[in-house]
């Protein structure tokens, strides 16, 4: 299970990771990016990985005895990523609200991985 989730929560970051490289040359550059060749599977990709980090998690945070991961949290950080992972091809996005919600999907993936590998 949390083999799983290590392997899960790493492929978030790296999509995270992907996320804000992808608003810094929509941003600085300009690079407009097609929806139904690029943006769609992309998004969807993520989804699906997203959806499976937040099943696992849910259901290995209700058997583990955790004082600082909360399920809320899992739902915002699955809801900021569905987000992010369409927003980062639109420039004309709130660059501090991208830049928010990337901060805090990166340091929660990191605390899980910190956990896990404990």
């Amino acid at each position: 299970m949390s083999e799983e989730i290590i392997q899960l929560t790493e492929k978030l970051l790296a999509f995270n990771g992907l996320f804000m490289k992808f608003y810094q040359e929509g941003r600085e550059a300009g690079i407009k990016h097609d929806f139904h060749e690029v943006i769609k599977p992309f998004a969807n990709e993520v989804k699906g990985i997203n959806d499976q980090w937040k099943q696992a998690m849910k259901k290995w945070l209700s058997a583990a005895d955790l004082k600082h991961l909360h399920l809320k949290q899992i739902d915002t950080t699955s809801d900021h990523i569905d987000q992010l992972s369409i927003q980062a091809f639109f420039p004309e996005t709130s660059k501090t609200r991208f830049i928010n919600s990337h901060r805090t999907v990166e340091y929660f993936l990191q605390e899980i991985l910190k956990e896990l590998k404990n």
